[in-house]
């Protein structure tokens, strides 16, 4: 695949949740996914496992990007791609969505004019194209502008910045086609009973008792651990067909969730793969589906969880914190029915200027 030598594309580095990653207008990339796809490999730096020729920071969670368009549907503001590009495989998929770097879109969507802003704030439906759903996401625009301080705080994160609030009143079964793909609370698959829950992110929520871990190990440790990553993907690979995604051994989907006894006061502890290296968190939508699963009765979560507190919220523990999911959850004809499932993040603008990918050969 071939570019213009010489030639860069304006870009926005921003930090969105706990991730980072770069945010283009569709209109400065190639129409052809295969030469978007190879450009935006050759601007990460991938595939390396230093990324060292490109912008990409060498891990899952800081090299990502953001696509944004006008909207494709007539109740969107506008259109949010999002792009995991490998760090160190020649991959770029659109397998899934990312609420982390959702955190920062808006906020660019109404500096580059795709979007206007209302004074103090600014409430944008936000159409997620990787899984067809609209999101809700409102952001601080005092006197008409955007801001990116604040004295809003997430773990993870050092420093303070500007609160964004995001809904994901579609999110059940917009990957999977069910929030529970197989109708199941409960399933076993190679020998371990699992949940298998999509409310925003396909996730295969297992106990880590059931592989011989109490939950509380440390990432590098958990990331050393051959054996455990070798039967996390068998159950995954297993997961696969059954959550309706098909063949996931090229896939970042379904993420694996070990769950434990919370530690540190909150409902549920957490250790996610995503899908072979331990998250140094969580995602935000892998947070959703695993808060999701801490309210179906007879998940894997039963025995393990605290209840929600009386407004709905869910805290789920993971290596560096905790994120904040407020639930709210109905049975109706024997199903769960989700009304609201709402967290809270922040983002910063790092820079913005003109990224230049190598000489295309």
């Amino acid at each position: 695949m071939t570019w213009a030598t010489g030639e860069g594309i304006r870009c926005t580095w921003i930090r969105g949740g706990t991730s980072k990653g770069a945010v283009f207008l569709a209109e400065d990339l190639p129409a052809d996914t295969a030469q978007r796809d190879a450009l935006l490999l050759a601007i990460m730096g991938s595939p390396d496992p230093r990324q060292i020729d490109g912008i990409g920071g060498a891990d899952p969670l800081t090299s990502k990007v953001a696509i944004l368009s006008p909207p494709s549907r007539g109740d969107a503001d506008f259109d949010y791609l999002f792009l995991q590009v490998f760090v160190d495989k020649p991959v770029v998929t659109d397998a899934q969505n990312c609420g982390n770097i959702l955190a920062g879109v808006v906020q660019c969507a109404i500096e580059r004019g795709l979007i206007t802003a209302r004074d103090e704030r600014t409430l944008a439906k936000v159409h997620m194209l990787n899984s067809a759903q609209v999101a809700e996401v409102e952001v601080m625009t005092p006197g008409g502008q955007v801001t990116w301080s604040g004295d809003a705080t997430i773990d993870g994160v050092p420093g303070s910045a500007a609160p964004v609030l995001q809904n994901f009143p579609e999110a059940a079964g917009s990957n999977c086609g069910a929030l529970l793909p197989t109708g199941n609370a409960l399933d076993t698959l190679e020998g371990v009973e699992a949940t298998l829950v999509d409310n925003g992110m396909p996730v295969v929520v297992v106990r880590a008792r059931d592989f011989g871990i109490t939950g509380s190990e440390t990432r590098d440790t958990l990331d050393a651990h051959t054996e455990l990553k070798a039967q996390l993907e068998r159950v995954r690979l297993a997961a696969g067909p059954l959550m309706n995604l098909g063949d996931v051994s090229e896939q970042s989907v379904p993420k694996m969730t070990l769950v434990s006894e919370p530690l540190q006061g909150g409902s549920i502890n957490t250790r996610t793969f995503i899908p072979h290296r331990c998250h140094a968190s969580i995602g935000v939508l892998g947070a959703v589906s695993v808060a999701t699963a801490c309210v179906i009765e007879g998940s894997v979560c039963a025995g393990l969880s605290a209840p929600p507190t009386d407004d709905g919220t869910v805290s789920v523990e993971h290596p560096i914190g905790e994120v904040s999911v407020v639930m709210h959850a109905t049975a109706a004809d024997g199903a769960l029915e989700i009304s609201k499932a709402a967290v809270l993040r922040t983002a910063r603008k790092l820079f913005e200027g003109t990224v230049y990918p190598p000489d295309s050969g």
